[in-house]
């Protein structure tokens, strides 16, 4: 850590002890999440990277804590409503999908027809066939029928897929910055506005071929050392480029600014309709952040996209 650094937590730290109790413990709002703790604002004071007792789970910005602080700051537990209630759909909301990837016979139905569609096997009375997602199906046809067939249930949509990054990199004066190991935007030293930018070759618009995109999201780490410590906005647009180019990287629809974030914090954008749809077609093939001077100056990694189909 530098001296400067240092000096800057020494000061948070100090003004946060300002209004603790006799045992040490503070409450705070969490800022932001981070890939190992969360940021948390205490008593005007904000702490970088405050680790979490194991009793603190499912943590997101805006929650209310207790923290209990000294030279190393402790996250001990969320303050508020018991979660348990929202734990228990949770519970029962995954044990269903796991169940549904498990099993092997998807439906089960019959009649006096043979059965509609393609790639069914007769097998001398029942038929058999797979679906799209490897589920086995049945149906039996009858040479009388004394009671009515049980719906067969709605396909499933396709699973969601995370499409990640094949490359990353910045631009500056019209060509590729060796100096910026990450996607940057702004400009910190005077010398020239930054701008970062994602690449997916095709594999965005190869994920939704045929299917029937509803959302999608995008999640993004803001690195540590570029910038103030407090929030500041991503300026997200569109490109067109399946990989990085020589000369200047071009920027497409927006700014969009979709996510804020603090220094270390990760968190996920949801994507326009219109973004989202040009992403899905190919008629734009990544993303890129850019912005003008010091304020949003900040650096990204990550960049990896959630697809959900319907």
């Amino acid at each position: 850590m530098t001296s400067e650094a240092a000096r800057a937590l020494g000061e948070d730290l100090a003004l946060a002890k300002g209004a603790t109790t006799g045992s040490g413990i503070v409450s705070g709002e969490v800022v932001d999440v981070t890939d190992t703790g969360v940021n948390v604002s205490v008593s005007g004071a904000l702490l970088i990277d405050v680790q979490c007792a194991d009793a603190y789970r499912n943590r997101n910005a805006g929650d209310w804590v207790a923290v209990k602080l000294g030279a190393k700051p402790v996250v001990m537990w969320r303050l508020g409503a018991d979660p348990g209630p929202l734990d228990e759909d949770t519970i029962k909301a995954l044990s269903k999908e796991v169940a549904l990837d498990e099993q092997v016979v998807r439906a089960a139905t019959w009649g006096t027809a043979a059965p509609s569609g393609s790639g069914w096997q007769q097998a001398t009375v029942p038929f058999v066939r797979k679906n799209a997602e490897g589920k086995v199906e049945l149906y039996f046809q009858l040479a009388s029928q004394s009671d009515t067939s049980p719906s067969a249930p709605p396909e499933r949509a396709p699973k969601p897929v995370t499409i990640s990054p094949t490359d990353t990199g910045t631009w500056r004066g019209g060509r590729p910055d060796d100096y910026a190991s990450y996607p940057t935007q702004g400009d910190w030293t005077g010398r020239g506005d930054r701008r970062g930018a994602f690449f997916y070759g095709s594999k965005i618009a190869d994920a939704c071929s045929g299917k029937s995109v509803s959302k999608m999201t995008v999640k993004f780490t803001r690195r540590t050392g570029s910038g103030v410590n407090a929030k500041r906005s991503l300026h997200l647009y569109l490109h067109n480029y399946s990989s990085a180019p020589s000369g200047q990287l071009s920027l497409g629809d927006g700014p969009e600014e979709l996510l804020s974030l603090s220094v270390g914090a990760t968190g996920t954008a949801t994507l326009p309709a219109s973004w989202r749809a040009a992403l899905a077609a190919g008629s734009a093939k990544g993303l890129a952040i850019y912005a003008s001077g010091s304020r949003d100056y900040l650096s990204l990694s990550g960049g990896a996209i959630t697809i959900t189909f319907s």
